[in-house]
């Protein structure tokens, strides 16, 4: 087995709120790990990751370290860099229907705002970061991707996209601080501005694709 942490841990962007992020690479079941901890992941599936140049292994290629390995050698960067990405316009599609959800439940009354939030927060920082590694030059996969772009970033007032990542913290960890109606009402008013944004971004991307 392997053992990394990857993420805000490894980029030295830690704060308050950050989680250290751990993958496992093993054979077969391991009941030593817990997936609410771990992301554990097969040699095999690692490899076909880096066959597809799937955005989760460059996230691995850039931003893991190696804490446990049996012989001391690093799986991961013995395996070389992935393979290009090459599905960015499919990914960015696949997150804008993401995004389009969230939006059309939180726009119901119906549901959980919060849930819908958080969904919205994990279609716009995933958007970006797919739009980030297939289109731009400095692969992003923080959790603000989506204020990374230089000037292709998402102009939302940083009001609005903190209540999003309050959201996201809120569902994932059960933690943080409530979130008020008027600040949910508010955000919820300026999302058309981030589906127009998200279009731009696959637009972007198609050209992107077509002179490749």
């Amino acid at each position: 087995m392997h053992i990394y942490a990857f993420g805000s841990v490894c980029r030295g962007d830690v704060s308050a709120d950050s989680d250290v992020d751990l993958l496992a690479i093993v054979e077969g079941d391991d009941s030593r790990f817990d997936p609410n901890v771990y992301s554990i992941y097969s040699y095999k599936r690692i490899q076909e990751l880096w066959e597809e140049g799937n955005p989760f292994a460059w996230h691995l290629w850039q931003e893991s370290r190696l804490l446990f390995s049996p012989d001391n050698n690093d799986y991961l960067k013995a395996l070389g860099s992935p393979k290009p990405y090459r599905h960015c316009v499919r990914d960015c599609e696949k997150f804008l229907a993401l995004f389009c959800e969230g939006y059309n439940s939180a726009v119901s009354e119906k549901t959980s705002k919060i849930f819908d939030l958080s969904t919205i927060y994990l279609s716009i920082r995933n958007l970006a970061s797919c739009f980030s590694l297939g289109v731009g030059h400095r692969p992003n996969f923080s959790r603000n991707s989506a204020l990374c772009l230089g000037t292709r970033s998402l102009r939302l007032p940083v009001d609005s996209y903190r209540v999003l990542e309050r959201a996201r913290i809120l569902c994932t960890r059960g933690q943080g601080e409530n979130i008020m109606e008027k600040e949910i009402n508010t955000t919820v008013q300026r999302l058309h501005e981030v589906r127009e944004w998200m279009n731009n971004l696959i637009d972007e991307a198609k050209k992107y694709e077509r002179i490749q």
